[in-house]
């Protein structure tokens, strides 16, 4: 067997590793919606859509990368979000290097929030820190007193924000898997960003951002009020983004933990703005 070898995917090569991953991965999404979901990005310059491992001119493995550029605690960071990474069984000893072409790339932070198990190992060994996966799961009860308006159109939500918040909304306002709600007062709002599902085969919302833990505690029975007059019956937060784990809830762990490489950043840094959690309807 010749040696296979790892190329960047570029805009000309992405439609082949998109029709690969709708062959071989486990969600039910065609190759032009792989291919549209990694086109996402939002740095200036895309070095490129991820790394392929080619064996004899054909695909056999691929990891895409997902580019940001963010301000971070006032400094420009750049971002690269490892996502769907598969590689045949025939190739599998060629995922450390696959791995490592991506995080070959000087200049970023690398993140990776949907491993398997196996790739979770991979990471730990180049290093990678895992974040607190313990996950917050509380019953949209209504309690008083309800502290907080809400706003929830996107008009609403429009004329609430400025700045680099106003830019937040803006830039993940056009995914339709993503809900968005603002709990506080004028002038004073968390802006919360959630995916419905289920959970326990009842409806609830997963938050996947929310801009002050400290007003999401404040409000959260406002929240939780809103929630469930969509029809959630609970909410799913991770734990690292409470100040403080509401007394009626339950924490759920277990789960392969999501994971980061950075000479800089710390925990509290990173979150799914800018990712795959938010471009792609896993």
């Amino acid at each position: 067997m010749a040696k296979p070898i790892i190329e960047a995917i570029t805009g000309e090569t992405l439609p082949e590793f998109a029709s690969f991953l709708a062959a071989n991965m486990r969600h039910p999404r065609s190759a032009e919606d792989w291919a549209s979901g990694l086109q996402t990005g939002w740095a200036g310059v895309r070095p490129n859509y991820g790394f392929v491992l080619r064996a004899e001119g054909r695909v056999v493995g691929g990891i895409g990368a997902i580019y940001a550029q963010r301000r971070i605690r006032g400094q420009t960071e750049n971002f690269a979000n490892i996502t769907s990474w598969c590689v045949l069984d025939s190739h599998r000893k060629w995922s450390m290097p696959l791995a490592m072409a991506v995080i070959a790339q000087p200049g970023y932070h690398f993140t990776d929030f949907s491993p398997t198990k196996v790739v979770a190992e991979v990471l730990r060994f180049l290093n990678f820190k895992p974040l607190d996966e313990g996950v917050v799961v509380i019953p949209n009860v209504v309690a008083s007193p309800l502290r907080g308006r809400v706003a929830s159109t996107p008009a609403q939500i429009s004329r609430s924000l400025s700045g680099p918040a106003l830019q937040v909304w803006q830039d993940h306002a056009s995914f339709p898997w993503l809900g968005h709600v603002l709990i506080g007062e004028p002038g004073n709002w968390c802006h919360v960003i959630y995916k419905r599902g289920r959970l326990k085969g009842v409806p609830s919302a997963r938050i996947l951002y929310r801009s002050d833990a400290a007003l999401l505690d404040h409000y959260l029975p406002r929240l939780f009020w809103h929630f469930l007059g969509c029809g959630f019956l609970t909410t799913q937060v991770e734990r690292r983004f409470l100040n403080r784990i509401p007394q009626v809830s339950r924490v759920l762990t277990g789960f392969n933990p999501k994971q980061y490489l950075s000479p800089t950043l710390q925990a509290s840094d990173i979150d799914y703005l800018y990712s795959e959690s938010v471009a792609l309807d896993l």
